[in-house]
């Protein structure tokens, strides 16, 4: 019998091209069939089954309309993604793109940006991407190309430039201070390279400034009070600090500015950060603090009321956007973001009375105090409660609960710069938060084992705030206790200052581990779960065709069963007789 010869399938000849679909010719599928044909009664028993096979077939699939026949051979290249008969027809040579995730569409990267990209965090200038988009449109080819990648830029900004849910925070950071990403979780940007500077120095670098002035704070009263004259402290030691602690606010607030400058998104993320937006208070905080700790010969009493406007006017607008939202409700009500560190949104208040009483306002002094009181209470109990913020809260004792002593501590001070006494009000709030200082210090165990942060700095100011307001307290009540009182604590706060100081020259300048990447501003805005399987429908419709075809087969063999019995039945009666 004579075997059509066929010519060799071109993808022997070039590596490069594989054949898709080998369409045998109708003589090849003739020839087939008549080499393997079946005997008579084989083929009676063939064409039954085939009957029923078609009729079950017509119930699972409906006959498709017949395919229409091309007269070329479907052979690709799979480095071109053409037509071998393509070529020379005035098509374009085009490379595939080879994303292991853009398979029929998948690609799960649109909408979020190119990872690793740090443009993202950029700030964007309308006038520039008019710019770019102008010089780019030359040509009818790169205009394709610049609309492209204008489009996914703009798609990548859009999700970028939105501001994150703060329960997506909550969702995909943990910690007390919410700087961990959860190892569920994946970021815009890359973990193991090293990023910027300027998106690695955080908001929380403030807390410098705030532990150094309310220093400068502390020894001035230790230098110039009745119930501590018998140490003989020296103003230069306030002079020193106040000096170092103007230093720190400048290279602080400059650097912040640049970054405020260059990555406007970073600074976005941060401002809508539940933890991380109490810090926006800090440096107006700093800035009161460094007027009211300044050297006696430097500012005399009352000072000009324009320092008060001109450091507590933006506080205060600051303080009616976020009161706001606690008060209106809404996703950023008080009960879903209350943390510790909300006490900073608070603590300006009676800093500014402090201040405005100074001036020699006192009416301004006493509205600072109601209103900071008034908040101070709502926080208190939302936290004391745990109520739905208790997730955030970590079991364990973390330095951040020492903020709970910063503000009763500074509403004592200032009622008594106020009214110029140390009575029973002033008294209440002092005790509060030496309750509070001693029920913390007793636990003392419960805060080692914890990475070491720039945002611990602004812990220690709620310390020295309580030692100012037993020096207060001494200074009305003269006794061996509140004397001896006013010093230990004055001491563990100056101390706790001193080793965080020495900490930080450590892993700025010797481990060089100051500044990570700050993974906290680079979550998505969506949750993207590693663990589910890619192509999740192609996988059911797999297993389904699977299932359905041993169905089939499982049907298929008791038919054929069914049909083989009389035929067996008769060969065996053909042999008994």
């Amino acid at each position: 019998m004579d075997i059509k010869q066929t010519p060799p399938p071109i993808f022997h000849v070039n590596p490069r091209l594989v054949d898709i679909r080998e369409v045998p010719s109708e003589g090849e599928e003739e020839e087939e069939g008549e080499e393997h044909a079946p005997p008579k009664m084989a083929s009676a028993l063939a064409d039954a089954i085939e009957k029923r096979m078609k009729k079950h077939n017509n119930r699972l699939w409906p006959p498709q309309p017949p395919t229409q026949q091309r007269s070329f051979g479907r052979q690709m290249s799979l480095e071109t993604g053409l037509n071998r008969e393509s070529k020379g027809k005035g098509i374009e040579r085009m490379a595939l793109p080879r994303s292991g995730r853009s398979f029929g569409g998948f690609d799960s990267t649109i909408g979020e940006g190119k990872k690793g990209d740090f443009s993202i965090f950029r700030t964007k200038s309308g006038l520039s991407k008019q710019n770019s988009i102008m010089a780019s449109r030359k040509d009818d080819k790169n205009e394709m190309e610049s609309q492209r990648t204008y489009e996914r830029s703009e798609g990548m900004d859009e999700c970028v430039n939105k501001s994150v849910p703060v329960g997506r925070y909550f969702a995909a950071l943990r910690g007390p201070e919410l700087d961990q990403v959860k190892d569920s979780e994946d970021i815009l940007l890359p973990k193991d390279e090293k990023w910027p500077f300027l998106l690695r120095f955080p908001i929380g670098c403030f807390g410098i400034c705030l532990g150094l002035s309310s220093q400068a704070v502390l020894w001035r009263a230790l230098a110039t009070s009745p119930a501590t004259e018998f140490l003989h402290v020296s103003l230069f030691i306030n002079l020193a600090i106040w000096l170092l602690a103007m230093a720190a606010l400048f290279a602080v607030s400059t650097t912040y500015i640049l970054k405020c400058i260059f990555y406007f998104e970073a600074v976005k993320r941060e401002y809508f950060h539940p933890v991380r937006v109490n810090f926006f208070f800090a440096p107006w905080v700093v800035c009161m603090f460094l007027v009211i700790g300044a050297p006696p010969g430097w500012a005399s009493e009352p000072l000009h009321p324009a320092l008060w406007f001109v450091f507590m006017g933006p506080y205060f607008l600051l303080e009616l956007k976020i009161y706001g939202q606690w008060l209106s409700g809404g996703k950023r009500r008080l009960c879903k973001v209350a943390n510790p560190s909300t006490h900073l949104s608070v603590v300006g208040n009676f800093v500014g009375a402090i201040l405005a009483a100074k001036c020699g306002w006192l009416e301004a002094a006493k509205f600072l105090w109601s209103v900071g009181f008034a908040h101070y209470l709502v926080v208190f109990v939302t936290l004391y409660q745990r109520l739905p913020t208790s997730e955030a809260l970590p079991k364990e004792l973390h330095p951040v609960y020492s903020m709970f002593i910063a503000a009763p501590s500074a509403a004592s001070i200032a009622w008594q710069t106020i009214y110029r006494d140390f009575d029973g009000l002033s008294r209440t709030c002092f005790f509060i938060a030496l309750f509070l200082y001693i029920s913390l210090v007793v636990r003392i165990n419960f805060f080692t084992g914890f990475r070491f942060s720039v945002a611990w700095w602004s812990y220690t100011f709620s310390m020295t705030t309580a030692s100012v307001a037993t020096i207060k307290y001494a200074e009305h009540v003269p006794t061996v206790v509140s004397k001896g009182l006013a010093l230990a604590l004055s001491f563990m706060s100056s101390t706790m200052v001193s080793l965080l100081f020495v900490s930080t020259l450590l892993h700025a300048f010797v481990w060089k581990t100051l500044f990570p990447n700050d993974l906290a501003i680079a979550i998505t805005k969506r949750r993207l779960i590693k663990d589910r399987r890619p192509f999740k429908k192609a996988y059911d419709l797999k297993r389904w065709t699977k299932q359905a075809l041993t169905k089939h087969n499982k049907d298929f063999d008791a038919q054929n069963e069914q049909l083989e019995t009389p035929y067996t039945n008769v060969s065996t009666s053909q042999k008994s007789s």
